[in-house]
């Protein structure tokens, strides 16, 4: 079956507003506005993203608001907490079809390469990119170089290895993070081939820093940006959001 990006694209474009990292670092995240996932649906919606990402808990236990909010739902696959030590591994805690029964427009899952835990990783992976395959909705590849074994390596080739892997392995979108080199990003995209590159938002830093950062996604041909706390840890999201939005889609 044929898949198509259109459901969580605009103008063939991504702004997808990430809120998976509850699991990934846990409420140290969040301050009293933000810890409620209705405050991030809110910013979704009035900020006009092209798709929303969610683990499956907050897909579930929220769903009626993020149908209502109409923005694409992306749903998150795979998980791990960052209590656990030595190299990552991230394994599936839903299910392709589960994602579609919450109304998911596309499924994500993230690999750490270079972990020795990534054969386990990338056979899950194609799994899952079968099924969704089958069921015509599109694949996002988080595609993260972490391990031992790629502690030395030069952060540019890493990224392209990344894209490159992405490519390899069929996803339709790789979400990557980027090393703040243009030229390198634009490496990447090309490396990646007709998989689209969209590029991580990170932690928090000055909204200069970031929007810098935004512009130069834009000049290296990215698909997009997948930016969370940058926005919803904005003393102002939405305000964030727009000035993302006049960079991206100007």
């Amino acid at each position: 079956m044929k898949v198509s990006l259109d459901k969580i694209t605009t103008k063939g474009k991504a702004l997808y507003l990430a809120y998976d990292q509850g699991i990934e670092h846990g409420p140290i995240e969040f301050n009293d506005a933000n810890v409620d996932p209705k405050s991030i649906i809110d910013i979704a919606s009035k900020g006009k993203f092209t798709a929303m990402i969610f683990q499956k808990g907050i897909a579930e236990k929220y769903n009626s608001a993020i149908q209502r909010s109409k923005i694409p739902l992306i749903v998150k696959l795979n998980g791990k907490t960052s209590l656990v030590k030595g190299d990552p591994v991230s394994l599936q805690l839903c299910t392709v079809e589960e994602a579609i029964k919450l109304g998911a427009a596309a499924v994500g899952y993230t690999i750490y390469i270079g972990s020795e835990h990534e054969p386990a990783m990338l056979q899950e992976f194609e799994y899952i990119e079968r099924e969704a395959h089958e069921r015509g909705i599109p694949v996002i590849a988080w595609i993260y170089p972490k391990g031992k074994s790629v502690e030395e390596k030069p952060a540019a080739e890493l990224m392209a290895y990344a894209a490159r892997v992405g490519l390899e392995i069929g996803a339709d979108v790789v979400k990557l993070k980027y090393n703040g080199n243009e030229k390198d990003l634009a490496w990447a995209v090309k490396s990646a081939g007709k998989t689209k590159i969209v590029i991580s938002g990170g932690s928090k830093v000055d909204e200069p820093v970031f929007l810098k950062e935004v512009q130069e996604t834009v000049k290296a041909k990215a698909f997009g940006v997948a930016v969370g706390r940058n926005v919803w840890q904005h003393k102002n999201p939405l305000h964030m959001a727009k000035k993302i939005k006049e960079i991206m889609f100007k």
